[in-house]
């Protein structure tokens, strides 16, 4: 449930100018995971987030003006075996890696680096869990059937199949596009969400036994696709990758609580 506090809406029209991103909130809401004992809402103040996730040719043009996040340069610390390694090359696409399409394979440090450079960071979950609530024409369409039953739709796709460009879906609610149905998306506390998976599983991002159902604190356990994502990013390490494993950029609103 959502309660939106008035905003100052032309300052967030001309924040999101700036660049590609979108002003949300400030909203009260109930999310999925009770924030604490007896707390039942958070309250995430007005934001600003990109409008799509990050490109390809967006994150190339990264790694080519910082070097130290080439797949060949980046530490064993910062990133596994597997970051980019669907580019043709360290600094060079190919066909495996279209331009459009969102970037994968990109480990939580690098897609800080990545966020810090572009003016930015990467959101925090009640941030994404609030924009990605919405549906084409309500703010929170959490309990609709239809928004659950798209996502899970999406969970249940066969792998291995191209990416499709970015922006290929329907903006949403704010004019954001792409925050369900396309990727998994890094956010910026996700070691801090309850492990919900079977932890023998753990060392395959791309291979978990989602078991949302099992998170712990949850307050709506019907909405089984946050709890999905829940599980999937909270069986994470900050180091790893995965197939379908991107992220999105967001910044602060200064002036607006």
């Amino acid at each position: 449930m959502f309660l939106f506090v008035p905003v100052a809406v032309m300052a967030l029209a001309a924040s999101a100018a700036a660049g590609d991103r979108i002003p949300v909130g400030p909203a009260d809401f109930t999310p999925v995971l009770a924030p604490a004992p007896k707390q039942t809402q958070v309250h995430v103040a007005a934001f600003l987030v990109d409008r799509t996730p990050v490109t390809n040719a967006q994150f190339l043009a990264f790694v080519r003006t910082h070097p130290a996040w080439r797949r060949d340069q980046v530490p064993s610390l910062f990133a596994d075996g597997e970051y980019l390694s669907h580019w043709e090359a360290a600094d060079e696409l190919g066909r495996s890696a279209r331009a459009q399409q969102p970037v994968t394979r990109v480990s939580w440090y690098a897609a800080r680096a990545y966020c810090a450079a572009a003016g930015g960071r990467l959101p925090g979950w009640y941030e994404w869990e609030v924009a990605s609530a919405a549906n084409q024409t309500l703010a929170d369409a959490r309990s609709s059937p239809v928004w659950r039953a798209r996502i899970l739709d999406w969970y249940a796709q066969p792998g291995g199949q191209p990416l499709p460009p970015v922006g290929s879906q329907p903006a949403n609610f704010y004019g954001i596009q792409d925050l369900q149905g396309l990727i998994w998306e890094w956010v910026e506390d996700f070691s801090s969400l309850m492990v919900s998976g079977d932890s023998r599983t753990q060392g395959d991002p791309d291979k978990l036994a989602y078991c949302g159902a099992g998170a712990l604190s949850a307050q709506d356990r019907e909405n089984y696709p946050t709890l999905m994502r829940i599980a999937y990013l909270s069986a994470l390490e900050a180091r790893q990758t995965g197939r379908l494993l991107g992220f999105r950029c967001a910044s602060d609103v200064e002036g607006v609580p």
